[in-house]
């Protein structure tokens, strides 16, 4: 088994789960901005998180429920899990963005990911707080992986990382295999691979022997 941990917002989504809720805020524009800055490492990603979340101080329930609804997974995201866990690997979320749209982007996709850790938005008389909570704000993915692979006891060799910005560079860095998705400049150095879409991230995990090959499609006139 191997413990293969993947970022969310920019990975597995194209969604960014902090622009959904500031388009509803009226903040697009100043969320864009701190959230780039961070993906390229100019900002930390605790000072950005804080930042953002309280550009979305009273945002209320409703604009908050329908944000989250909009968030999905990449074409052949859902597929992929199912046969990483088809292959008996366990496969975690690790991500700074809200595990409210994790969860309903996996239930929209019909699949599940063995262990989620992700942040939260605390909200109060119906309407964000601005403020923000969870183990991935001062927290670091890398500690999380090494975590979560002791307590399954699987060894770091056998872990596999995919991410895209600078917050991932830390489990991208302590992982047996690291791989990039459209990965930012600073962070395609700490890659072993880069790929650009689901089907091509399946193919490099074939190609280094994490997941089983797929039989050939069978022709329809046979």
């Amino acid at each position: 088994m191997s413990l293969v941990a993947f970022d969310f917002d920019g990975t597995l989504s194209d969604s960014e789960m902090t622009v959904l809720l500031a388009e509803r805020a009226g903040v697009a524009d100043e969320v864009a901005e701190i959230t780039e800055r961070a993906m390229n490492d100019e900002l930390s990603y605790a000072e950005s998180l804080y930042r953002r979340a309280e550009l979305l101080g009273g945002l209320d329930e409703e604009a908050v429920a329908a944000a989250f609804d909009e968030v999905a997974l990449r074409p052949g995201a859902g597929r992929l899990i199912e046969r990483l866990q088809a292959d008996g690997h366990h496969v975690a979320v690790l991500t700074g963005g809200f595990e409210r749209g994790v969860d309903r982007a996996l239930a929209k996709a019909g699949v599940e990911a063995d262990t989620i850790v992700a942040n939260r938005l605390p909200m109060a008389e119906g309407a964000l707080t601005g403020e923000v909570e969870g183990p991935l704000i001062e927290g670091t993915k890398d500690d999380a992986l090494e975590s979560l692979a002791a307590d399954l006891d699987v060894p770091m060799e056998a872990t596999v990382a995919v991410g895209d910005g600078a917050n991932d560079l830390p489990m991208l860095e302590v992982a047996g295999l690291a791989i990039g998705f459209v990965p930012k400049p600073a962070v395609r150095t700490a890659c072993d691979a880069v790929v650009a879409s689901m089907a091509r991230l399946g193919k490099a995990l074939e190609g280094y022997g994490v997941l089983s090959e797929r039989p050939p499609e069978r022709d329809a006139s046979e």
